[in-house]
C-alpha cells in the first residue's frame, strides 16, 4: 500500500508515519498544496496512492480543499468512485458540521479525530479493504 500522509504539525506527521509504515510505503506532506503535487506525480508516474490521511485545519490551503482538488484530479484521469484514492480526513474537529463537510462536500471516505488511536486507524482501514 502506499500512503501520502498530509499533516502541518511535524509531531502529528511522525505520529501518522509510524502508524502506516507496517502497512506500506508513506509519503508525507505539510500543507494542502505539496499534497496535491505529489498526488500528481504519483498518478503520472502509474504508482498512485492507495491512501490520504488528509489533516483539515493547515495554512495555505486547508483539507478539505485539497481532497476536493484530488477528486477533481481524479475525475480529469477518468478514475470513478471504486478506483480513487482512499482518504480519510484527520482532524481533531469533531463537531458535526465538519465531519458532514469532509465526508459529503469534500469528498473524504472516513473521518477521525484526533488523538488517533491504532484501533480506530486499523478499524477504519478494514472498512475501507486497505488491509
Amino acid at each position: 500500500m502506499r500512503v501520502l500522509v498530509v499533516e502541518d504539525d511535524p509531531i502529528s506527521r511522525q505520529l501518522m508515519v509510524k502508524l502506516l509504515e507496517r502497512f506500506g510505503k508513506c509519503v508525507s506532506a505539510d500543507d494542502g498544496l505539496k499534497a496535491i503535487e505529489l498526488f500528481e506525480q504519483a498518478l503520472n508516474a502509474q504508482e498512485p496512492f492507495d491512501l490520504i490521511c488528509m489533516d483539515i485545519m493547515m495554512p495555505g490551503l486547508s483539507g478539505h480543499a485539497a481532497t476536493q482538488r484530488i477528486r477533481e484530479i481524479e475525475i480529469g484521469h477518468g478514475i470513478g468512485p471504486d478506483e480513487e484514492t482512499k482518504i480519510i480526513m484527520t482532524t481533531a474537529l469533531d463537531d458535526v458540521r465538519n465531519v458532514v463537510n469532509a465526508l459529503d462536500s469534500s469528498g473524504a471516505n472516513a473521518y477521525l479525530v484526533k488523538p488517533i488511536r491504532r484501533s480506530q486507524l486499523i478499524l477504519e482501514l478494514e472498512k475501507l479493504k486497505l488491509i
